[in-house]
C-alpha cells in the first residue's frame, strides 16, 4: 500500500475479535488498520471463558504467557443442581483438552484486551484508532472505501459526534461491530433468530477474602430464581440472576436488587465489593450471509449464543483465526479470493453446533414452572443410570462444515490434536517446538520420501511443514519425538497414515497409506483456485514476514442487546 490511508485490511469494530483478527494479520505483515467507536476498552467484566483451543490461538498469537498470568484454570466440574442441591448434571472441565492446554480457562474480559492490544500495537504494520465510527462503505472492484467519524463519549454514556472525517481505503474489510453491527446493516444481511430470549441481572464481584469455591462454576436450576455462579478470573466471581414473570428491568437492574439477590450467598458490601450490575438478554440468532463481496462479518456481528457453554468469544476468535489465514493466501496471491467463500459454509456449521448446545442447556436452566422443574430434575437424576436420557449429554466435539477441506475422510473438519513433542534440542507443545500453518504429518515415514518436487514446491510456497512424529527412541532428520505419544493414538484411532493440517489447527484430510499422500496434497493445490488475477506481495505492497515459532470503550450494553455475558 502507499499511504496513510491505504491497507490491506479494515477492521471494524476492536473487541477480542477485532484484535485476534489485526494480530494475526499484522503477524503476517499485511498493513491493518482497526477502528472502534469508543475511546478506550470497555473497563468492566463481560465474558469470562475460554476452553482449550482458544488457549492455543493465544499461543498462535504469542500471547500465552501473559494470559496465563490473568487466567484461572477449572480444577473441578461445571455442575448443574436443583434447588435441594442434588447434582442433575456434571461436565468434567478438569483435564487437559485434545488442544494441550485446560479444557476450560476464566479471566475478566478488561485485562485479556489489555493483552491483546498492547500485542496488536507491538506490530509495526498495525494501526488502532480509537473514538472514530464507521459511517460509510462504498464496494470498488479491487479495493473498499471506509469513511469513518471522530466521536466521544457524552455525560450519559452516548456516543457523540464530531466534524472530523476519514475515508480509508482496504482490500477487505472485516466487520467485528458487535451485536448492532453498522458492517451487517450495510450488508443487510437477515437475521435468523430462535427466539431464545430471556433478560438476566449479571452481578460481577470482588470478594474480599480469599477462598475456594467448590465447585467454582455451577448452575442452580431453583425455578423460584434460576442462577448461575462461576469465577469472574483470578480474585473475581460473578453471579446471575433470571429475571422473573413480573419483574421489571429497572427495578431488577439496581444496587438495592444486587446486593438483596447477594444477601442469601453471604456477600455483602463489608465483604465483597459490586463491580458491576447489569441486566443482558440472552439471545440465539446469527446472520444468513457473512461475506458481500469484500466485506466479511465475524464474533458477535455475526452471530450470538445463550452464555450456558462458555462459547461466544471463543467461536468470534474462531472466526478470526479462519479468516486470517484465508485472507493471507489470498492477498499474497497464492489462490484465488473464491476460498472466501468457505469462510462462511465451515463456521456456520461450527456456531450452529454451539448455539444448539447452550439453548438446550439454557432450556433446562430456564425454567420458573414448578412441576416443569420437577419433571426436569426426575428425568436427570433417572439418567445417572441410564445416561442415554439424560437431556442434555455432554458436548460432542464440534467440526467444521463443507469447505476447504478434503471431504469424506474420517477425520476431515475435527480438531487436530497438540501435545509434547521434542524436536532437535527443543521441547514443549508441537506449536512451540514446530511452528504454525499448514503441517503434513505421520507417524510412519518422513512425507518427503513420497511427494514429487511439484508437490513440495506447492508446499513451500504456502509455508507447508512436512514432521514424521514418531515415539521415544526414534531416529531420522527431521523427526519430532511425541513424548505423550498423543499422536500416535491420534493415528491409530482414525486408522490413517498421513494428515494435513490447516492453519487453524483443524483437518483438512487424511491418507490411509502414504501413497495416497500425493493425492491429498494435489487436491489442496486445486482447492486453493487459480490467484493469476490477484497481484503478486510485492505487486501490491505487502512486506511479507514469517511469523515467529512460539514457546477502547464499546457502547453500553441495553437490554435488548446480547453483548458476551455469563459464560460467552
Amino acid at each position: 500500500m502507499h499511504d496513510n490511508n491505504e491497507f490491506d485490511v479494515a477492521v471494524v469494530g476492536y473487541g477480542p475479535t477485532g484484535e485476534m483478527a489485526s494480530i494475526l494479520l499484522g503477524q503476517m505483515g499485511y498493513r491493518v488498520a482497526a477502528f472502534e467507536r469508543w475511546p478506550a476498552v470497555y473497563p468492566l467484566p463481560r465474558a469470562v471463558h475460554y476452553d482449550d483451543e482458544i488457549a492455543r490461538v493465544f499461543q498462535l498469537a504469542g500471547v500465552s504467557d501473559e494470559v496465563r498470568e490473568i487466567t484461572q484454570p477449572v480444577p473441578d466440574f461445571y455442575e448443574w443442581r436443583n434447588k435441594d442441591g442434588e447434582v442433575l448434571l456434571r461436565i468434567d472441565w478438569s483435564q487437559q483438552g485434545l488442544s494441550g492446554w485446560p479444557v476450560a480457562n476464566f479471566f475478566s474480559q478488561p485485562e485479556l484486551q489489555k493483552v491483546l492490544g498492547e500485542k496488536a500495537q507491538s506490530l509495526p504494520t498495525v494501526e488502532v484508532n480509537w473514538g472514530w465510527e464507521a459511517q460509510e462503505i462504498s464496494h470498488h472492484d479491487d479495493h473498499v472505501e471506509l469513511t469513518v467519524r471522530k466521536g466521544h463519549p457524552g455525560p450519559a454514556g452516548q456516543w457523540i459526534p464530531e466534524e472530523e472525517t476519514r475515508t480509508v481505503r482496504t482490500r477487505y474489510l472485516i466487520g467485528a461491530d458487535g451485536a448492532n453491527s453498522f458492517v451487517r446493516r450495510h450488508m443487510g444481511a437477515p437475521v435468523t433468530d430462535l427466539g431464545f430470549n430471556f433478560d438476566w441481572l449479571i452481578l460481577d464481584v470482588i470478594p474480599h477474602e480469599e477462598r475456594e469455591w467448590s465447585p467454582m462454576n455451577w448452575q442452580l436450576c431453583d425455578p423460584e430464581r434460576p442462577t448461575t455462579i462461576v469465577s469472574g478470573g483470578p480474585g473475581r466471581r460473578r453471579w446471575e440472576f433470571m429475571r422473573l414473570p413480573g419483574e421489571t428491568i429497572e427495578d431488577l437492574n439496581t444496587t438495592e436488587t444486587a446486593w438483596r439477590l447477594l444477601e442469601p450467598w453471604g456477600r455483602n458490601p463489608e465483604n465483597t465489593t459490586l463491580e458491576r450490575h447489569v441486566v443482558y438478554r440472552f439471545q440465539a440468532r446469527w446472520g444468513e450471509s457473512w461475506r458481500q463481496g469484500r466485506l466479511l462479518l465475524a464474533g458477535d456481528a455475526a452471530h450470538l449464543m445463550p452464555p450456558f457453554a462458555g462459547q461466544g468469544m471463543c467461536s468470534g476468535l474462531r472466526d478470526a483465526v479462519n479468516l486470517a489465514w484465508k485472507l493471507d493466501l489470498v492477498l499474497s496471491g497464492k489462490a484465488s479470493d473464491t476460498i472466501l467463500n468457505t469462510y462462511e459454509s465451515e463456521r456456520l456449521v461450527n456456531v450452529r453446533h454451539f448455539i444448539d448446545f447452550s439453548v438446550e442447556l439454557g432450556s433446562l436452566q430456564c425454567v420458573t414452572d414448578p412441576q416443569e422443574a420437577a419433571e426436569r430434575d426426575e428425568r436427570m437424576i433417572a439418567s445417572r443410570e441410564d445416561p442415554s436420557v439424560a437431556p442434555p449429554i455432554p458436548n460432542p466435539p464440534h467440526r467444521l462444515g463443507p469447505g476447504l477441506l478434503h471431504e469424506g475422510d474420517p477425520l476431515v473438519g475435527a480438531l487436530s490434536v497438540q501435545g509434547r513433542v521434542r524436536f532437535g534440542e527443543r521441547t514443549g507443545l508441537f506449536d512451540a517446538v514446530v511452528g504454525r500453518g499448514w503441517t503434513v504429518l505421520s507417524p510412519v515415514a518422513d512425507p518427503r520420501d513420497v511427494l514429487e518436487e511439484e508437490e513440495l514446491a506447492f508446499l513451500d510456497g504456502i509455508g507447508g511443514r512436512l514432521v514424521r512424529v514418531a515415539p521415544e527412541g526414534a531416529s531420522g532428520d527431521g523427526t519430532v519425538v511425541d513424548l505423550e505419544e498423543k499422536y500416535i493414538d491420534w493415528f491409530e484411532g482414525a486408522g490413517v497414515e498421513a494428515i494435513v493440517v490447516r492453519p487453524d489447527f483443524y483437518v483438512y484430510g487424511t491418507a490411509r497409506t502414504m501413497e495416497e499422500l500425493p493425492r491429498l496434497v494435489s487436491s489442496l493445490q486445486a482447492a486453493l483456485g487459480r490467484p493469476d488475477e490477484h497481484p503478486s506481495p510485492a505487486e501490491a505492497g505487502v512486506s511479507r514476514r514469517q511469523p515467529p515459532l512460539y514457546d477502547a470503550t464499546p457502547e453500553p450494553p441495553r437490554p435488548q442487546d446480547s453483548d458476551p455475558a455469563g459464560l460467552s
